[in-house]
């Protein structure tokens, strides 16, 4: 029978079958001789030990169109970053660190800009300025007045999409209220550092209708691009790709070399200041990684 790992715990794997039921099951153990370890999202077969008891055996994990590392997560087809405007403030590297790793994967990215009831001096709205120019779809929310949510719930529609963002940011209240419940634990913020505690424990995927899932990521700070060389980041700066072509260096870092295409469109301002100081931060910490890997 075929299914989908809709959650897992430990070595215990719950399954979405085709007939609708949920299995628990655990996974044979050639997956480890195969190095292979099932995650949620990933499509497999399994056969059922126990009807009575709904338990299962995970046979095979078929093949998968995306596979995300950290948090592990299988066959999504786009990634939610969300944003708070306040407790904790946008972390823009974090984000463009999320983007440019979701360009890697092949994978369409949309932002959420969330807490929009504490936005000042209209920062949401020179954020937005910004990677709307570059083609994203961003959407701002107040989750706790349900405000903008219907508009984030039509981007869901038939897709298999990821939440990501630092803890805080409200994932786990968007979720709620979309669900018109407690699905998860809502993230609370420390009083006395602002700061996120994350509450989110489970890499969850979560059912609107059949063809549409929603997973909840635990929270994190860091966000793990390793797999990027970093020679290779220019690629996935999407406003990079016209420029580049205008570098007077084959292999141009775009950052020290002269007659640099990046540069220059920076200085004309046809790329965000912001966005080039975040991905030179990025090039050198790929860079400073893959120099001392070993």
């Amino acid at each position: 029978m075929q299914g989908r790992i809709i959650e897992n715990k430990a070595n215990l794997y719950m399954v979405k079958a085709e007939n609708l039921k949920i299995y628990t099951a655990t996974a044979r153990g050639k997956f480890k001789c195969e190095n292979l370890t099932p995650v949620v999202g990933d499509n497999v077969e399994i056969e059922v030990v126990s009807e009575e008891k709904l338990e299962a055996v995970i046979e095979k994990v078929n093949d998968r169109s995306i596979y995300i590392k950290r948090p592990k997560l299988a066959n999504i087809t786009q990634i939610i970053f969300v944003l708070s405007c306040r407790h904790p403030k946008p972390d823009l590297l974090l984000l463009d660190k999320q983007l440019a790793y979701a360009e890697f994967l092949g994978l369409k990215a949309n932002i959420v800009l969330n807490k929009i009831d504490l936005s000042k001096e209209n920062e949401f709205d020179k954020i937005c300025k910004i990677y709307e120019s570059l083609g994203y779809t961003v959407i701002k929310t107040n989750a706790k007045e349900n405000v903008g949510t219907e508009g984030l719930l039509r981007l869901l529609q038939n897709n298999i999409s990821a939440f990501a963002g630092n803890s805080g940011v409200g994932k786990s209240t968007l979720l709620n209220d979309l669900f018109n419940g407690k699905i998860t634990l809502e993230g609370e913020i420390s009083q006395k550092n602002k700061k996120g505690k994350n509450t989110t424990t489970n890499v969850s995927l979560y059912e609107i209708n059949e063809k549409t899932y929603i997973a909840d990521t635990p929270g994190f700070s860091t966000f793990d691009i390793y797999e990027i060389p970093y020679k290779e980041l220019d690629k996935y700066f999407i406003e990079f790709r016209k420029f580049t072509q205008n570098c007077k260096y084959i292999g141009c870092s775009h950052i020290k070399e002269e007659e640099c295409g990046i540069n220059k469109a920076v200085l004309e301002e046809k790329i965000s200041d912001s966005r080039y100081k975040n991905y030179v931060k990025i090039y050198e910490e790929l860079k400073d990684k893959e120099i001392h890997k070993w």
